[in-house]
């Protein structure tokens, strides 16, 4: 009776931890349209021409990323532009970093983060199979990049487990803390986006999107 209780234990928990991991998504296409949604750090403020993240990332899984980062964008402004990009791209996935501008501007997080959250539904409104990846933000100021100290702003992580989003943590936290990594207080340099390009396609990666 023990052991058959212990069976079902194991074999239990097995199914729980199933449940509990995300699906991998099937790999995108060489040549597939992905959108690059964002502001400067998206656009490439910093580097030169090509030097960009979106570019590098657009190389190194051979898709063609659509670079639609604007600098000094926000996620009241982006909200508006979105739609468009949608209809005259149709991606096949949507890369989504922005909120930059919000913080620096001092908005307050959770106008920043429902504002994220309606530019999802438009993603999704528009297809819903198109996946959505969050790219998450420092809370910016200028003190923390003086610093050397920034963190991802919390919101993100919590948008992406409450409208089950692939997010990408940590990553522009990093590149930041690092003044070797930095063009201003504010911007990665080529080096930068390199690392940033890097660290987002093994994220892309591990979910499945680029194959092994």
């Amino acid at each position: 009776m023990q052991r058959r209780n212990f069976i079902q234990f194991i074999v239990l928990a097995a199914l729980m931890g199933a449940c509990g991991r995300k699906k991998l998504h099937a790999p995108l296409s060489q040549g597939a349209t992905v959108l690059a949604f964002g502001d400067s750090v998206t656009y490439g403020v910093g580097a030169g021409s090509g030097e960009d993240w979106p570019s590098l990332l657009a190389r190194r899984a051979r898709w063609n990323i659509v670079n639609a980062g604007i600098s000094g964008d926000t996620t009241e402004t982006a909200l508006q532009r979105i739609a468009p990009l949608l209809d005259q791209y149709e991606p096949e996935l949507v890369i989504i970093e922005i909120g930059g501008n919000d913080f620096l501007n001092r908005r307050p997080p959770k106008t920043v983060k429902e504002n994220l959250r309606q530019i999802v539904l438009r993603v999704r409104r528009h297809n819903a199979a198109t996946p959505v990846v969050l790219v998450a933000v420092p809370e910016l100021s200028l003190l923390n990049a003086l610093v050397q100290r920034l963190s991802d702003s919390p919101i993100y992580a919590e948008l992406a487990k409450e409208s089950k989003l692939w997010l990408i943590d940590s990553v522009f936290s990093d590149v930041l803390s690092d003044k070797e990594l930095r063009s201003d207080q504010v911007h990665p340099n080529a080096r930068g986006y390199r690392q940033m390009a890097d660290r987002i396609g093994d994220a892309l990666r591990k979910f499945g999107f680029i194959a092994s």
